[in-house]
Parts: structure tokens; sequence; C-alpha cells
């Protein structure tokens, strides 16, 4: 944001209530995220890194990242 004052021309526009409700329905969700991702930094400084066979290992994460994201897309014809 800047230090200037706003001027008429720059006023801003609300926004319509069901677009003001997604946006604020988005902000939620990406604090909580914010908020979760957090908590593991601060528990890993606090208690170090968890042994590795207590991991995933990346590759069984991508995989089902990508079957998560295959089954939300729309089959094509």
């Amino acid at each position: 944001m800047s230090d200037q004052p706003a001027s008429a021309a720059a006023v801003r526009q609300p926004l319509e209530p069901a677009a003001a409700d997604a946006v604020l329905a988005y902000a939620a969700r990406t604090r909580a995220k914010a908020d979760q991702f957090a908590a593991v930094l601060e528990d890993i400084a606090t208690n170090g890194l968890p042994a590795v066979e207590n991991c995933t290992p990346w590759e069984e994460l991508r995989e089902t990242h990508l079957a998560r994201l295959t089954a939300q897309r729309p089959a094509v014809a």
C-alpha cells in the first residue's frame, strides 16, 4: 500500500457480497494453511527433524497429490 493519500479517482469500489464472502473464505483457508506450516516449522525448531523411518518419501507424496489432481479433473471425451 502507498503512504500517499487516496485521491478522489482512486476510491475503492466495494465488492458484491458473494465476491466478498469468497475472498474472506480464501483468506481464512490461506491463513489456516500458513498457521499449520508455521506449527510444523516450530516443531522442527523445538524438537529437531523427525527420524527418516517416520517420514513419507517425497515420491509417494507426489503420486498421491497427482492422483488427487487427476480425480478432480473432468474426463475428456
